[in-house]
């Protein structure tokens, strides 16, 4: 098992580990009644993701790097060939996305280019698998699955003005443009993007891998370059070891690649192709000089730490897999390339969700406790109340009875106060909701979106994204003001309900929403980066502004779709303790008349009350000793950090 499978299963044990813990807490708490509504909804959240966490790698570089040979070499080894195309020229001619979906059989779905004519997304595009061109895998035969996956590889052959049209020719970039055939025909690739339904180990526990084509394919599909890329937690950038950094790798680094302080991805580049430099007339020295000095200038030209930037020779290393030849291997370096990926990339993940499940753990086990406090303070009060009982006559305990009955209509009639703050907390949620839904957002984005699709050059595009990104972060602030107004009026409702009724409600930290303020920034940095000089007359096409409009307004949505989720959990969770605590006291109330009841019919029923409440004070330390040893396994559900799994890698 190499080093990147051997890390991911790890990282994989973890989660399926911390979510079974995660279950036997949830189950625990749900039978002893612990469980609110609002709980229920954020550990239905944290076992979901859990579950069916994605890591995306993207592998990125112009035609003829080694791409799809690293693929093979680092994912499908145990094939015992190439499974992706792999050789000299052009291989990959589409973008091409390997995953997993337990509902779908393995299969390769292929997207036509034609449909760069319409205006649909990527994602409008994915809704609609009857469009895409459907090939069953053989996952038991590697012939069969690497003839399948050649399809990615094909061209046609279509007018000068129709590879224009979808974005393959451009008059001011002669240079990039495709040979004309004797006959005036262009070759451009036959497929749009390609789907891999694949139930290979890694890609079952949730890895996603997209292997993307060059400069021309990624700046003509706006989707990929300003959703998909950005949203991968790793993007490797292969160069060739001989040349590093050619003009057309810097052009697709800087237009799409270059990394953000707060970006949400990791960048590496790869200097693949090192047994290029092996040969006989140099030393071993001199070879690892040359590799080491082209390591180190890529590393500045690209702006990189240099311990993010690696040299390895993927056709030698996917080689000495095959033969099990370790010398070989070694020499590759791939080994230390995967160990490199696996630690930063996996560990980085891995302590992004151990965060999100601390949280919500702590916040479990703190309304858990919440609701045993509520109870051991209803038991204190009834002991108080029987042992009061002792030698009093049959007036006494009637009268005793009458005033729990008073006390129970008392807090009936107050449960109006309940009624006005969830009255008032509902309007607010409503215009929390109106103001971050869908026509809300589609409002801010008018003025932008309207010179997006305004025919002709757009010159003043970059200020449009300025005064639509400026209005897109004024709802955040909105949305914050009204969260502010949300916990003010909760925080004053929860006091008084404390104080008239001896509640315990205690009202959690409202979500911040600064990460999503920076989500935010980071998709403006990834469409003004995207809107250089190349793409200015992509921008003129009505078919290519569109689809560009489409994929900002998709990734827009899904942002202010998080923002919504995190303040209805919030808001959840706030009315379920009331809703808990409310149950609790009128459950309280019941018990209590129960007990003075039982009292009244039978002599012996005091003492035997009081026993059972002293046996319910041990049920309920039982209880508050299994939620802490619950929810310390949970807290200890963690493997050593991937980032010491693996031995500094030093270059050579």
């Amino acid at each position: 098992m190499t080093g990147f499978h051997a890390q991911f299963d790890r990282y994989g044990a973890w989660r399926k580990e911390a979510g079974l813990r995660l279950k036997n807490l949830t189950d625990w708490l749900e039978e002893v009644e612990l469980l609110d509504a609002g709980s229920q909804e954020r550990v239905k959240g944290l076992a979901e993701q859990l579950r069916t966490d994605k890591v995306m790698v993207a592998f990125v570089a112009e035609f003829s790097r080694g791409k799809s040979e690293l693929i093979n070499a680092v994912f499908f080894p145990g094939y015992g060939r190439r499974i992706m195309p792999a050789r000299a020229g052009r291989t990959t001619m589409c973008p091409t996305e390997l995953g997993y979906d337990s509902l779908l059989p393995p299969c390769l779905r292929l997207l036509p280019i034609e449909t760069r004519l319409q205006p649909q997304s990527l994602l409008d595009w994915r809704m609609l698998p009857e469009r895409w061109t459907h090939l069953d895998l053989d996952m038991s035969n590697p012939a069969q699955l690497a003839g399948a996956m050649e399809k990615v590889s094909e061209t046609r052959s279509v007018s000068k003005e129709m590879a224009s049209a979808l974005g393959f020719w451009h008059d001011d970039r002669t240079e990039d443009n495709p040979p004309i055939s004797p006959d005036g025909m262009v070759s451009i690739p036959r497929w749009r993007h390609a789907l891999v339904n694949m139930a290979h180990p890694l890609l079952k526990q949730g890895l996603v891998v997209l292997d993307t084509p060059g400069l021309n394919a990624i700046g003509a599909e706006p989707e990929l370059t300003v959703n998909l890329i950005p949203q991968a937690q790793a993007v490797v950038f292969i160069l060739a070891a001989d040349t590093g950094v050619t003009k057309s790798d810097l052009a697709i680094w800087r237009e799409h690649l270059a990394p953000a302080d707060d970006g949400p991805g990791m960048r590496f580049a790869l200097l693949n192709k090192i047994d290029t430099l092996w040969d006989g007339l140099n030393s071993p020295r001199v070879i690892e000089e040359q590799i080491e000095q082209q390591r180190l200038q890529a590393a500045q030209i690209l702006s990189l730490e240099p311990s993010r930037v690696q040299a390895l020779s993927a056709q030698k290393g996917l080689l000495a897999k095959v033969r099990g030849d370790e010398a070989l291997l070694e020499q590759s370096r791939l080994p230390a390339f995967e160990q490199v990926l696996g630690r930063d990339m996996l560990g980085a993940r891995q302590r992004l969700l151990e965060g999100a499940i601390l949280q919500g753990v702590n916040e479990l086990q703190a309304q858990a406790q919440r609701t045993l406090g509520v109870r051991r303070r209803e038991l204190f009060e009834q002991m108080q109340e029987l042992r009061g009982l002792r030698g009093k006559n049959r007036t006494v305990i009637r009268q005793m009875r009458l005033r729990v009955e008073q006390e129970k209509a008392e807090f009936d009639r107050g449960a109006s106060n309940v009624v006005a703050v969830r009255s008032v907390h509902t309007k607010l949620l409503r215009d929390v909701f109106k103001l971050l839904g869908n026509t809300s957002t589609k409002k801010q984005l008018v003025p932008l979106t309207s010179m997006l699709r305004e025919p002709g050059m757009k010159m003043g595009i970059k200020r449009a994204y300025a005064e639509g990104f400026g209005n897109l972060h004024d709802v955040i602030r909105q949305a914050r003001s009204l969260e502010a107004e949300i916990e003010s009026m909760l925080a004053v409702a929860f006091r008084q309900l404390n104080a008239d009724y001896g509640f315990a409600l205690q009202l959690q930290p409202v979500p911040e929403l600064g990460r999503f303020e920076t989500d935010l920034k980071v998709v403006e940095r990834s469409h003004l980066q995207y809107l250089g000089i190349g793409n200015m007359l992509q921008l003129s096409r009505p078919e290519f502004a569109e689809r560009l409009a489409r994929a900002l307004f998709a990734r827009v949505r899904s942002i202010f779709d998080a923002v919504l989720g995190e303040i209805e959990l919030w808001n959840k969770s706030a009315s379920a303790q009331l809703d808990v605590q409310l149950r609790e006291r009128q459950q309280g109330f019941a018990r209590r008349i129960e007990a003075i009841e039982r009292i009244q019919e039978a002599a012996g029923g005091l003492d035997q009350r009081l026993g059972e409440i002293e046996q319910q004070e041990v049920t309920l330390n039982s209880l508050d000793s299994r939620l802490a040893q619950l929810t310390r396994e949970l807290r200890q559900a963690r493997l050593v950090p991937l980032s010491s799994a693996a031995p500094e890698v030093v270059p050579a």
